[in-house]
């Protein structure tokens, strides 16, 4: 087995979404109060995890295909530079996907395990909704990162609805994050005797 880690980094809304209705990201650029979006957001707490700094102890992503469509459809450049990225899909990709893109398919299981064998001794991001339930449901992440925006969205894409069972976690650390964020760390926590 390998010694990289399975992580999630992710930001919901307080209510608990990764996306608004018809997978709005906005809230996300949109979250500070407006006293702090006029100033220089604050540092995160030290013991926060910066994208930079999770995106260093990577070394390949796996990510499901909505999440790849969103990022693709962001009008940037490709933000992940050379690391390998895994799209969990049935469908082709776009046209002209970047080198270090290749779709995958397959059982949660056997996708990690391809995810795992591309990073090398490096972690494994696992992103989108779908792709970290499913990983949640085989038990397969390690760490989970949660940033919370400071703001309620009533409706959208839930981080965790639709697990097919609780999902016990164990928190690690919290700190304040930038822009009037909130960061959360947890592991799963250990199975309880039955």
């Amino acid at each position: 087995m390998s010694a990289n880690r399975v992580r999630v980094y992710i930001a919901t809304s307080l209510d608990g979404f990764i996306a608004g209705p018809d997978g709005d990201l906005s809230w996300l650029t949109g979250s500070a109060p407006a006293a702090e979006a006029e100033a220089e957001p604050a540092p995160p707490e030290p013991g926060a995890l910066s994208f930079e700094a999770f995106i260093a102890e990577v070394g390949a992503i796996l990510m499901g295909r909505a999440t790849y469509d969103a990022v693709r459809g962001f009008g940037v450049p490709w933000p992940y530079g050379e690391l390998p990225v895994l799209v969990a899909s049935t469908r082709d990709l776009d046209p002209d996907p970047p080198s270090t893109v290749r779709r995958v398919q397959g059982a949660i299981g056997a996708l990690v395990q391809q995810a795992r064998e591309a990073a090398g001794p490096a972690d494994v991001y696992l992103d989108g909704g779908a792709m970290i339930r499913q990983a949640a449901d085989a038990r397969l992440i390690d760490e989970i990162t949660i940033t919370i925006a400071p703001v309620a969205l009533g409706a959208g894409h839930a981080l965790f609805a639709g697990l097919n069972e609780r999902y016990p976690l164990e928190i690690v650390s919290a700190h304040r994050f930038t822009g009037g964020m909130f960061q959360i760390r947890a592991i799963p926590a250990p199975p309880q005797p039955s």
